[in-house]
């Protein structure tokens, strides 16, 4: 069995255009994984190996590989840094024990750093900080330091500090060792010499060392009060220090350097050696119900427990469906039967392998800690606990944001029609934020995701991975429905036709809930009027009528549903009627309680060089947006905004043209808000054109 204490299960994650993907290159070329190291602008990095990823020069989808240093074995995963796939960076940081989180050293902390710290804090990551493009116009590492102490409320503790920036960048001094690393213009990352600190550093190095041991004795009170008399900890004691503080998410070590130029990635493996928690070292996985409520029993970082391992993506290649899996606990072999709590079915493992990117190597067992593939699977969707059949548990699940835009798709002819069923139903399994459906009145295939370049890039999958030629029709947004008055009333479903009959009879309150409650549900009937065995049916009623609001079809959200009384028949009422009666009064009190039409409301984080700033402003206004706040950074202005997302349709190419291809923006879900009356006319009225067909 493998040492646990010298894995680490690290996830690199950043803004888009940080450097993840060239860090990640660099790990691999260091480690001795790959011997001819890609870049991301030629289309050949390992890790982005979907022909989309290579074309746009972004990462797509999380990409596992694992690889040796200093006889430590690390599993890393490098994630995409684009909004519109934050869901894989949610779901990888859900398996990981710690993480690199690369910023640029002249874009310091942008809108997508923001999310993806946010996940980070959220999963209770350890991390290191890697400040990278040292070696870029216009980088500064304390300024980007102190960006990270403003806008992410996080304490970098600084490590190193560079020596020169941007085409001067030597190389770097480890404020541990007090050591300057120097590496030449060879590019090659091993030729680097160690050296003393440049004279003009010294008593810069040396107020960043004392700050640096003083943040580290304070988690420990006898070396504190050592330090105080005036005696410095020992390497040891010190790393020891910086590593309890990191696991603990006090600090976070930082460093800085130039992926790219090769200079400064060493540190980083150091540091992710030393300060980053093994498996055993990060709080257990927590076990939940049915109703994913916590047992209070844990996932125990051990081979010698159960099996308990979690599903954290599907892929499906060339070979057949991989399922990505993190072990917790227990072995898992080659050919064993594993039951899956959430499909309640067993599943036989056929191979294990080791994901290098899109290669493979064959395993025959692997152990808690490890994240590999699993072949084969059949019924295994994300998120799914995977255990031993004879000590079943699930493990805490995945949670997935609501997509909010739709677009429509028909296959061009009978022979695409085919193919699209297959091809969808792979992708579906691969995203858990993709959702497909059929319109029944249209026959149209509705695809629905998390952003205007989420589905772009679906329909470019469909296209060439699966060889699907479809007709596209324009983006839809997911409108919701809700109602702003409360409205007492009664109903009676009555019905006799031959034999017995039917019979419910309810008096209730419809009233507007709190915001993002969803449908709410409580009896307040005493005595028998209405037998409480009947109470769920008319719950039922209510709750399976609210997938569809009376205004424009779309569902209803936030209402609660009061019982105060009714009526029943000893032979003809049931709970068949009941529910019937529920949901004839949905369709008689809905209108009379001031339903409304509800729009998505996006949160934007707009990147603008300062010369553009008015243009961008301007048209965020005719947008319909809010300007929130506004900062200054080093390369330009950050705007904070809210807008409908029914305005911000090609919202990239205009940002674009308004400020010469270098504007940016990052989009994600803020809440649901009442549609303006014009809008909400033009909603209706597009429904009822849409029913009339």
């Amino acid at each position: 069995m493998s040492d646990l204490s010298k894995y680490r299960n690290i996830g690199i994650f950043a803004h888009v255009d940080a450097g993840k993907t060239t860090t990640t290159e660099r790990i691999l070329k260091l480690t001795g994984k790959v011997h001819k190291t890609g870049e991301v602008h030629d289309g050949e990095a390992t890790t982005d190996f979907m022909e989309q990823e290579q074309e746009r020069g972004i990462t797509i989808q999380s990409a596992a590989t694992s690889c040796f240093w200093d006889d430590h074995r690390f599993n890393i995963i490098d994630t995409p840094g684009h909004v519109d796939f934050t869901v894989e960076v949610y779901r990888s940081l859900k398996v990981l024990d710690g993480g690199v989180g690369v910023f640029c050293a002249s874009g310091g902390v942008e809108p997508q750093s923001e999310t993806n710290w946010r996940y980070a804090n959220e999963s209770e990551v350890a991390r290191v900080i890697f400040i990278n493009k040292m070696d870029r116009v216009g980088a500064s590492f304390l300024g980007v330091v102190d960006q990270i102490k403003t806008i992410l409320a996080a304490k970098p503790l600084i490590m190193v500090l560079p020596i020169g920036a941007e085409n001067d960048l030597k190389g770097v001094v480890d404020l541990l060792t007090m050591k300057a690393w120097v590496w030449d213009d060879s590019g090659l990352p091993e030729n680097y010499v160690l050296e003393d600190i440049p004279a003009d550093m010294v008593d810069e190095c040396n107020k960043y060392r004392a700050e640096l041991i003083e943040t580290a004795v304070e988690q420990d009170d006898e070396l504190m009060m050592e330090y105080l008399d005036g005696n410095e900890p020992s390497m040891d004691d010190l790393k020891k220090c910086i590593r309890k503080g990191t696991i603990a998410l006090d600090f976070f070590p930082t460093y800085c350097g130039s992926a790219f130029k090769n200079k400064g990635i060493q540190n980083v493996l150091n540091a992710v050696v030393d300060f980053l928690p093994s498996p055993t070292e990060v709080p257990p996985q927590p076990e939940v119900n049915a109703e994913g409520e916590e047992t209070g029993e844990f996932a125990i970082v051990t081979t010698d427990r159960p099996l308990r391992a979690l599903a954290f993506k599907i892929m499906d290649d060339k070979y057949g469906a991989l399922t990505f899996t993190r072990i917790y606990s227990g072995i898992l072999k080659k050919g064993d039967t594993i039951l899956n709590t959430f499909t309640g079915k067993s599943e036989r493992v056929g191979r294990l392998v080791e994901m290098h990117a899109d290669d493979r190597i064959e395993l025959d067992q692997a152990q808690a800690g490890d994240i590999i593939a699993l072949v084969g699977l059949k019924n295994t969707q994300t998120g799914h606990t995977l255990c031993d059949p004879k000590h079943p548990a699930t493990l805490e699940p995945m949670v997935f944001p609501e997509p909010v835009i739709s677009i429509a798709v028909a296959p061009i002819d009978k022979a695409n029609a085919e193919k699209l069923g297959t091809a969808i139903g792979k992708m579906v399994k691969e995203d858990p934020t993709f959702i497909v459906e059929t319109d029944d009145d249209s026959g149209e295939t509705i695809l629905k995701g998390m952003g205007e370049l989420h589905l772009d890039i679906k329909v470019d999958i469909l296209k060439r991975t699966h060889g699907v030629e479809v007709t596209v029709g324009a983006p839809q947004v997911a409108y919701r429905e809700t109602i702003t008055k409360l409205v007492e009333d009664s109903y009676t479903h009555k019905k006799q036709s031959g034999g017995s009959g039917q019979y419910g009879k309810i008096d209730y309150t419809i009233e507007p809930g709190e915001p993002n409650s969803g449908f709410e549900f409580e009896s307040t009937v005493v005595g028998g009027s209405v037998p409480k065995e009947f109470w769920p049916a008319i719950k039922k009623g209510f709750e399976t009528s609210m997938v569809e609001g009376v205004l424009a079809g779309y569902p209803l959200l936030d209402v609660k549903v009061t019982l105060t009384d009714g009526g029943q028949h000893a032979v003809d009422s049931s709970a068949v009627a009941f529910e019937i009666a529920a949901k004839g009064g949905y369709r008689q009190t809905i209108p009379k309680a001031g339903p409304q039409i509800l729009e998505p409301i996006m949160k934007l984080d707009v990147f603008t060089p300062e010369d553009h700033v008015g243009d961008v402003i301007g048209d965020l206004n005719r947008r319909r947006g809010m300007i929130q706040a506004q900062e200054t950074t080093p390369t330009g202005v950050r705007i904070k905004a809210e807008a409908a997302l029914s305005e911000m349709f090609g919202y990239i190419g205009d940002l674009r043209t308004m400020t010469s291809g270098r504007g940016q923006f990052s989009m994600e879900f803020a809440q649901y808000a009442p549609c303006p009356k014009n809008i909400s006319e033009k909603v209706i009225k597009e429904a009822a054109e849409r029913n009339a067909k």
